[in-house]
């Protein structure tokens, strides 16, 4: 059996080296470099704490790789777990943190509601007088995107995957009879598969387009920077997210802290190919202030190190399409920000698709593509933009 993966991020890396655990015979095809789509651009959070249980489901697998990858994969990727704290404004969303807690302590997601006093605790500067309470969990984190695609990178290729960049996949071939997919053509060769992994992202569509899907991902560009704050941020403070204004922060090395937000109603589809990857200014500036009501850590003489946009691939319900869309095509894509934390259990799951035919590791019917036509949206209350 041989398959074909395009796209050379986090999704198709780690599914590359879970199909060779398997013994298959593998080809990743990347037309830039690896890791230069959206994981490169990533925050690199890590979380269970999903008010959907597919997802919650998603990310506990994945957990389980990241929390060996060290010893795994041999690579250290600065995996630290201060937790997730998500505060709440309103009564709203007091309410539906209420549930999230309950529907995933059920789950086994060991998420608590927490007083403002106690959100204080766990974040210092927080300025507890502008919440109603918040959801925590001590076993969030994050990790360093790169270095855990290097990992998987590593390891499939020592593996035996063949890994190849700067090859652009111009379609992707099929028999007339029935749709089979028989393979994919590049811009420089023909390559012949018995299965064909869309991994690419935001360009998931272009793709399936080639065999006649219309896939409903959407590119958005969503913007991060490291900011050196008035205050320095201990490394014990969680990534504190406020969610009824959507500003959210991290802390990084030395003090510093990764700060984004999405604050406008308005969020075009970008073009993949032309999108402005440096960070806007003015978004800076209004970014800093909106934590600024969050944190007294941030104030007019923080100082902006670095930063960056990148691009969310976004489903109407911001859940994965993950599936065997026609035979010998399987989609892996539509993470909505998600994708490099739950890319360990998709490589896996992917695996399992195509070695099984049928995925066991955790029970994904929810996230077929048909959903949408079928007017199903799954819930997720803790999107961060």
């Amino acid at each position: 059996m041989r398959v074909i993966i395009i796209g050379g991020g986090i999704i198709g890396l780690a599914s590359a080296y879970y199909l060779r655990q398997r013994g298959i015979d593998v080809t990743v095809l990347e037309k830039s470099t690896i890791g230069s789509g959206s994981t490169d651009r990533a925050n690199g959070g890590i979380r269970a704490q999903f008010s959907s249980p597919v997802s919650a489901a998603l990310s506990k697998e994945s957990i389980k790789v990241w929390e060996t990858f060290d010893e795994e994969f041999n690579t250290d990727i600065s995996y630290r777990r201060p937790g997730y704290l998500f505060l709440a404004r309103t009564e709203s969303t007091v309410e539906r943190f209420h549930e999230n807690v309950r529907q995933q302590n059920k789950l086994g997601v060991e998420s608590e509601f927490v007083t403002p006093d106690e959100a204080e605790q766990l974040c210092p500067k927080l300025k507890s007088n502008q919440f109603l309470g918040g959801t925590y969990c001590p076993t969030d984190g994050f990790a360093d995107p790169h270095l855990g695609l290097q990992g998987f990178s590593i390891a499939a290729n020592e593996a035996g995957a063949d890994i190849r960049t700067n090859v652009e996949v111009t379609d992707v071939l099929q028999r007339d009879s029935n749709g089979k997919v028989t393979g994919v053509q590049t811009d420089s060769e023909k390559f012949d598969a018995d299965y064909v992994v869309n991994a690419t992202g935001a360009w998931a569509n272009e793709i399936g387009e080639m065999v006649g899907l219309d896939i409903p991902i959407s590119p958005c560009r969503r913007q991060l920077m490291v900011v050196d704050p008035e205050v320095p941020i201990d490394d014990s403070v969680p990534f504190t997210i406020d969610l009824d204004r959507s500003a959210h922060f991290r802390p990084e090395r030395d003090g510093a802290a990764v700060v984004g937000g999405h604050f406008s109603d308005v969020d075009p589809e970008m073009d993949p190919d032309a999108y402005k990857e440096k960070m806007d200014l003015d978004w800076a500036a209004e970014t800093i202030e909106e934590a600024s009501k969050c944190a007294e850590y941030f104030g007019p003489e923080s100082r902006v190190k670095r930063g960056w946009a990148g691009l969310y691939a976004v489903t109407p319900d911001h859940h994965p399409i993950i599936e065997e869309s026609i035979p010998g095509f399987v989609n892996a894509v539509g993470f909505s920000g998600h994708g490099f934390m739950q890319a360990p259990a998709t490589g896996q799951i992917v695996a399992e698709l195509i070695a099984d035919g049928d995925a066991s590791l955790i029970d994904i019917s929810q996230l077929t593509a048909e959903r949408f036509s079928r007017g199903v949206h799954l819930e997720e209350g803790t999107v961060i933009n």
